[in-house]
């Protein structure tokens, strides 16, 4: 099954993770995909596994929390496919351990900047090449856009990315283009594998699934809302998270 054939991806924080998982799986249904991200070696590994199994893919290293890195990337997608036909924004950090009255400017500043500001620099670079196209964006937030914690710069990050997808739905809605907000649970990541007790114990006592999610479950979900199985869905919100938020 190859519903993707002939179509372009370009993943944000797609050298792991999420993004890697999501990177395979749409170039395992027929679409070439670009993975942008900050550590070389890991995009290459992904592009290595990708082609092993007879897919097409480039590494295009970059920081998302700088502009014109999003700027060239997309560039360097269209200059190698002609073309660009989906977006995942999924690339981000972990919030500072910190309450609001002890966190500093600096750790503010950097958590907003990666898992907020980068979603806009991306759709702002994405947005007229998906257009010319005809495709769809998921951004990626956490389940903690709808509830506070586990930090306030992480929370508020993505509390906003849901004004953002929403808001470019409305902007873009006419014009044929799709945008979704997918709001993924704890997922075993490099993240969550950072606080792998934490993570465990939420698991055991906040998921009625009573597990951690993989990598290939989020990417499952991002494959649909590119699909058009989901052709009139937009502005949505889809929690993937074992039954955290009920």
């Amino acid at each position: 099954m190859q519903p993707f054939k002939d179509k372009i991806a370009f993943i944000t924080g797609g050298g792991s993770g999420m993004g890697a998982a999501t990177a395979k799986l749409l170039a395992e249904r027929g679409a070439k995909v670009a993975i942008f991200g900050r550590r070389k070696e890991k995009l290459d590994q992904v592009v290595f596994e990708i082609e092993a199994a007879g897919g097409i893919a480039i590494a295009i290293p970059g920081d998302v929390s700088i502009p014109s890195d999003l700027e060239k990337a997309i560039k360097t997608v269209v200059d190698n496919f002609g073309t660009l036909h989906y977006a995942v924004n999924n690339a981000g950090m972990r919030g500072y351990k910190e309450k609001i009255a002890n966190m500093t400017i600096e750790q503010w500043d950097q958590v907003i900047r990666v898992n907020l500001s980068s979603l806009f620099y991306s759709m702002k670079y994405e947005i007229p090449e998906i257009l010319k196209a005809g495709g769809a964006i998921v951004n990626i937030s956490s389940v903690f856009a709808d509830r506070g914690g586990p930090t306030p710069d992480y929370s508020s990050a993505k509390h906003a990315i849901r004004g953002l997808t929403r808001t470019a739905t409305i902007d873009y809605g006419a014009q044929g283009s799709r945008v979704n907000e997918l709001q993924p649970g704890v997922i075993d990541t490099e993240m969550t594998q950072a606080d792998l007790k934490g993570t465990e114990a939420v698991a055991k006592t906040g998921i009625p699934l009573k597990r951690i999610s993989q990598g290939e479950e989020i990417a499952k979900a991002v494959a649909f809302l590119l699909s058009e199985e989901a052709s009139y869905i937009t502005g949505a919100s889809l929690a993937v998270d074992g039954g955290f938020l009920a």
